[in-house]
């Protein structure tokens, strides 16, 4: 795990370096700012207005790169996993959809208890384990999300949410080769220091089981792609900047996500985490936990 995580900050830190180098050497194009998306955002120009009547700063330095490697996901997308995600929606059993999604959100749940606990959320955490518990036994092994029908609902937190409650600044926005939208404290948190909070993984990781590693990341890919392609695919034809809806979705997302949804300064907006299942695998992500209009 050690030497995994190692690979992957090294990696990391090439893409974010060689972005800053390219910044400077590449001509300063005019970018169109102009965001339209039928799912909760207002045409606007690169600042987005927010209900309280301030503005929200786009800090985008890195934005010809991150455009070039913007379009190098869109093709990979193109070519692979919107093909695939339409075949695992239209051909997979929605009930075997349901176990798959619930067995993935299981694995995770040391990351979001060891989390909960650094933001000082004990008893969230303790909720969390105990739905854990409640799923793998019960639930056998997670495919059956028992607790969630119990009434016990869990979320999803990150390492680079638990650095936003303690006030640490997103930083500049950034495009990841196939990984898509982020930002260097969700790079650290989420790339780099969640992967010691998974037992699972880094049980598998010294028994060099890389095959079950790559199949288990494979699986969460597939998973969560499909379960947001639809939404994406209608925010991507309703844009007139594709580019800028998707990176103000994901600045927005990632702000109500570190408040858990409970002080929502801006619109709502459809979930596009790679890492959620509707509770029904029919119906549209864009009606699934949404936050509630202020």
């Amino acid at each position: 795990m050690v030497i995994r995580n190692f690979k992957s900050l090294v990696s990391l830190r090439a893409v974010i370096v060689f972005a800053v180098v390219f910044s400077f050497l590449a001509p300063d194009p005019v970018w169109s700012a102009k965001v339209t998306a039928s799912v909760g955002v207002e045409t606007a120009q690169a600042k987005t207005a927010i209900p309280n009547g301030t503005e929200e700063d786009v800090n985008d330095p890195l934005e010809p790169l991150n455009r070039i490697i913007f379009e190098f996901n869109e093709g990979i997308q193109d070519a692979f996993l919107r093909p695939i995600s339409k075949f695992y929606n239209e051909n997979v059993n929605v009930t075997v959809r349901q176990g798959i999604g619930n067995f993935l959100k299981n694995l995770s749940a040391p990351v979001v208890v060891i989390n909960e606990l650094l933001q000082g959320e004990v008893e969230r955490a303790m909720r969390t384990l105990s739905l854990a518990l409640i799923n793998s036994t019960l639930g056998i092994g997670g495919l059956a999300d028992v607790a969630g029908e119990l009434g016990m609902e869990g979320r999803d937190e990150d390492f680079g949410q638990t650095l936003g409650v303690y006030g640490v600044g997103e930083g500049f926005y950034l495009v990841l080769p196939v990984f898509g939208p982020s930002n260097p404290r969700d790079v650290v948190g989420k790339f780099l220091v969640d992967g010691y909070f998974d037992p699972i993984g880094m049980a598998l990781d010294d028994a060099d089981e890389t095959t079950i590693i790559y199949s288990l990341a494979a699986m969460r890919g597939i998973d969560e792609y499909a379960g947001i392609v639809d939404e994406l695919n209608q925010v991507k034809n309703t844009s007139v900047d594709y580019y800028a809806a998707v990176r103000s979705l994901y600045r927005q997302k990632r702000k109500t996500e570190i408040r858990n949804g409970s002080s929502l300064e801006l619109p709502p907006i459809p979930d596009l985490s790679y890492d959620i299942t509707p509770e029904d695998l029919g119906q549209s992500l864009a009606n699934v936990k949404q936050p509630a209009a202020q």
